[in-house]
């Protein structure tokens, strides 16, 4: 019985880089679909959640806190953030 050798028994250095290139490559998508089959059954979340921003009273609140405003600048100003008054510039 003869057995076919498309490579006549022997491997060259290129028949190695290919058989080993494709082996990482097969393995990479085989680990590749794995992870993403369980990340969709197991509802995995695919990025973290953002912080909420901040609202302007907390940010006024931080400065205030921080010292980079004194008191009266402080009411001062988140009675300007409370007010009705849509008018941006002083008359």
């Amino acid at each position: 019985m003869t057995a076919v050798y498309w490579n006549h028994h022997d491997m060259t250095g290129w028949d190695w880089f290919v058989t080993s290139v494709g082996t990482v490559l097969f393995w990479g998508l085989l680990i590749t679909v794995a992870v993403l089959l369980y990340r969709a059954l197991t509802g995995a979340p695919h990025q973290p959640h953002a912080p909420a921003p901040a609202s302007p009273e907390q940010l006024l609140a931080e400065r205030f806190a921080r010292g980079k405003i004194d008191e009266d600048e402080y009411w001062r100003r988140l009675s300007v953030l409370h007010s009705d008054d849509i008018g941006l510039t002083k008359p």
